[in-house]
């Protein structure tokens, strides 16, 4: 089971739960994949609605390496997410929320 309170997030890929979590490691990843400067202009492109679709999955691949998952970039490629792109949105969304807010 995902837990908000520790910034958890679940999907199902491949048929397979997964619980994602952006970890400071996870986040270094991501704001080197997404090529940003820092974690506060990370926050706004995702804010301001500037992000591609790209950018969604290097943020899921971030909170799935986060979660303990072995696998990277090209594997998420290829994966079938239960729920498909507005899952995958969805859920990128709620680990930047999480990860920057504490949950009420």
């Amino acid at each position: 089971m995902a837990n908000p309170f520790q910034g958890e997030v679940a999907l199902t890929m491949n048929g397979e739960r997964h619980v994602l979590k952006l970890t400071l490691g996870a986040l270094a990843e991501l704001e080197a994949g997404l090529e940003t400067d820092t974690l506060v202009a990370l926050v706004e492109r995702f804010e301001g609605g500037k992000f591609s679709s790209a950018d969604v999955l290097r943020i899921v691949v971030a909170g799935l390496r986060g979660g303990g998952w072995k696998g990277g970039y090209d594997d998420i490629l290829t994966a079938e997410i239960k729920g498909g792109p507005l899952e995958a949105a969805r859920v990128g969304a709620e680990l930047i929320s999480r990860a920057f807010t504490v949950p009420g």
